[in-house]
Formats: C-alpha cells, structure tokens, sequence
C-alpha cells in the first residue's frame, strides 16, 4: 500500500431508510473507521441518508470533494428502492451501464425472466467504474473517481472492504493511547486542556464512564501519529491525574 505522510481523509455515507428508521443498527461505519485507520486513512465525517435520489447525489458530490476518499454502503441490491449506483452515475455524470463481468456471474444461476431482471439490476454501474471484489460469491460492488460503493449487508460489506487492502494510497497512521481515572472530568478538565494546548498536533478528548458497582470516572483518550511525542503526552496525563488526588489505569 502507497503511503504518504499527509493527512488522508475519508467520508462514509450509509444510505437507506431503515437505518434512519431505527429498524437497522448500522454496525459498518464502525468497522469502516477501524479497518482503514490501520491503511492511514481517516474517517473524519459521517452521513446517513435515506433512499432519496436528490438527497444522496447532493451529499456524495459534497463530500467527494472535501475528502481523498468516500466509502457508501447500502443501496446496491436488486430491488426497486436500491438506487445507489443510480446516484452515483448521476452524480459524476455518466451513464449507467450493465457490466458483462456483473452480469455473466449473475446468469450463471438460473432464475425466471422476472427474478433475472431484478438480479441485473445488480449488474449496473457508471460508466467507467471499477469493481470492488466481493468473496462472498456475490456480485461486486463499484468504485468511480474516489467514490466506493459497497453492500450495505455488514458480512458483504467486510468482505468487500477487506478487497481493497493494500489498494489504496494513506498517510501516516494514527495511534491511539488512554488513561482512565475515576475521577469526574470537571475535576481534570482544566489541566487536560492546558496539556492540549501544549501538544497540538495530538487529538486529545475526555470520555466519562460508569462501571458495575457504581465507579464513574473518565478514560482520557490521546491520539497522534508521532508515537515518541504521544508517550510523552500520556505521561504528562498521568501525571496530571495524580496531581488532581487521581489514580491513573494503565493506559491502553
């Protein structure tokens, strides 16, 4: 995998109503974030939109133009409220088209003319587009300028997702350290934010918790791409802690 030592962004864009519904818990930006975090690529904005065709193009064309790369999941089914890749050739501007790679995988399973036309629906995508290899033996999804489309079926999407390793070009990595301390974040937030003002260049947030038998407290999360400066930054937060009356958990 290419790497470069800017900041690579990413924007994921999870489409379809029955998330929006609360009928779906969306467990694929999750798993989106942590995959490609380990390539260098951030994710730094979510959308979820419903199965609305001026809605989507609207928000792909926004944010593949802010972002090195935009990641959409759902949509890309056989069915008549699947337009995703509809919206994604209108968005670039192109046709949508039936690809013969798509379409003879689909036709080797035979099925009455009524359920074939509805599993090449599968088959279309923009004009130009690439395909995203689906080990599930199911049919791929697409890729466009710097736009992936991918199933919205969490197995389908991993699988798809985990196709492009190695494919794409990211930054410097982003590592993650915490402490935790059962201690309110009132009692440290003065402290940890002079710290932040110190170290600039890490991303630093406070998170309270509440444990079995009535423990709260807050995990102080530091993330940063310079791991010898993070280590640092971790110390001085455990020093900080202690000099608030806290004891510091070992970070993870």
């Amino acid at each position: 995998m290419a790497t470069n030592e800017r900041i690579v962004t990413a924007a994921v864009v999870i489409i379809g109503n029955e998330i929006l519904s609360g009928r779906t818990q969306d467990t694929n930006l999750r798993e989106i974030a942590l995959t490609i975090g380990t390539w260098g690529i951030r994710v730094t904005e979510a959308r979820v939109v419903p199965d609305v065709e001026s809605v989507i193009v609207a928000v792909v064309n926004e944010v593949r133009a802010r972002h090195d790369y935009v990641f959409t999941t759902g949509g890309i089914g056989p069915t008549h409220d699947d337009i995703t890749a509809d919206c994604i050739a209108l968005a670039f501007g192109v046709p949508l088209v039936e690809h013969p790679t798509i379409a003879a995988q689909i036709r080797k399973r035979e099925a009455p003319p009524e359920i074939m036309a509805s599993r090449l629906r599968m088959a279309r995508v923009p004009q130009g587009a690439g395909l995203i290899e689906n080990s599930t033996g199911g049919p791929p999804g697409f890729f466009i300028g710097n736009v992936y489309v991918m199933a919205g079926i969490p197995s389908v999407m991993q699988a798809m997702l985990g196709s492009l390793a190695g494919k794409l070009t990211g930054g410097a990595v982003v590592v993650t350290r915490s402490v935790s301390v059962c201690l309110p974040e009132s009692v440290i937030a003065k402290p940890f934010a002079t710290l932040q003002a110190q170290w600039p260049e890490i991303d630093m947030g406070s998170y309270p918790f509440q444990r079995e038998g009535g423990r709260y407290g807050t995990s102080l999360v530091l993330r940063g791409t310079d791991v010898s400066s993070l280590e640092i930054a971790v110390s001085q937060v455990r020093e900080l802690i202690i000099a608030a009356g806290g004891v510091p958990e070992d970070p993870s």
